[in-house]
């Protein structure tokens, strides 16, 4: 079956409204039923995974994410407890917004292998969902960003995903081993504490200032690991979303090592998750798609 594309949905608010809106979708306890369809993304994070759900222009309406350990550096480890969180966080969408879920786009780190992007794909539908759309990260979060030119950096917990965009175009992908929990190794390690409570540490801002000095070699892999994939590119900005862009002091960093423009995009952990929502086309047009479907931009 040759597959119909139509557009991917376009937010309605601008991007920085559109995370606050995101950010409220989060944490509200009730959300309105739309009247419209839904649209939904699943983001298997290697240290949080996230389910968000938008209306037919592209308003979040609600936002459930968990910190887990299914996924490392880009591979589903355990499937049978992705495939159960992702079922838990559907019901608490479901739940939030009174309706059924039925289908859900979903992400993977650019340059894994097929196999493990058909993982996302079987998780996704483990959970009972339609899987319509398989997008590699960077270019989910483009669909919020709206860049045209310049880089898009995703630092999740296990991998660090790269796209390069000319005239609003994806002209490359780049992944790398490296994120947000090798920051918690390194603070686990340097205070002797379990990896939950380095993780809780890195993610309480009273304790931030004091964790930057150690956790900061780490952030200059992240920066030359991107300087070294750009080098060959005409980029002057470099946009930072992911739940690792979060910690204060990483776009400095970066923008040190790199000699660009940094921008941190606010609410970074939920840039992801909202694009590759706006890629799912819903429960209306599902039929029309083939679900192992890849795409790069």
């Amino acid at each position: 079956m040759r597959e119909i594309q139509p557009p991917p949905i376009r937010p309605a608010l601008a991007p920085e409204e559109l995370l606050r809106a995101a950010e409220r979708a989060r944490t509200a306890v009730v959300t309105p039923v739309p009247e419209g369809g839904v649209h939904v993304g699943v983001d298997l994070g290697t240290a949080y995974v996230v389910v968000a759900a938008v209306d037919s222009v592209g308003t979040p309406l609600a936002v459930a994410a968990r910190f887990a350990s299914v996924v490392r550096d880009g591979v589903v480890v355990d499937f049978a407890g992705a495939v159960e969180l992702v079922r838990e966080l559907v019901a608490e969408v479901e739940e939030r917004l009174g309706r059924e879920l039925t289908t859900a786009a979903t992400t993977y780190p650019p340059g894994v292998a097929v196999s493990e992007v058909r993982a996302c794909r079987y998780v996704v539908e483990g959970a009972g969902l339609v899987c319509t759309r398989l997008v590699d990260e960077p270019t989910a979060a483009n669909a919020v960003l709206g860049i045209r030119d310049g880089a898009v950096v995703d630092v999740g917990g296990g991998t660090t995903g790269i796209a390069v965009l000319a005239d609003g175009e994806v002209c490359a992908v780049e992944d790398e081993a490296t994120g947000g929990t090798h920051v918690s190794l390194v603070i686990a390690g340097h205070h002797g504490v379990s990896l939950e409570e380095a993780e809780a540490r890195k993610t309480d801002p009273g304790q931030q200032p004091g964790l930057l000095g150690v956790i900061r070699p780490v952030f200059d892999k992240i920066a030359t690991i991107v300087a070294r994939h750009l080098a060959d590119h005409d980029v002057d900005t470099i946009h930072l979303v992911g739940g690792t862009a979060a910690f204060p002091g990483i776009g400095e960093v970066m923008a040190a090592r790199t000699g660009l423009t940094v921008e941190v995009s606010p609410h970074p952990l939920l840039v992801t998750p909202l694009g590759v929502a706006l890629h799912d086309p819903g429960a209306a047009a599902a039929h029309l798609h083939e679900p192992l479907e890849i795409r790069h931009g």
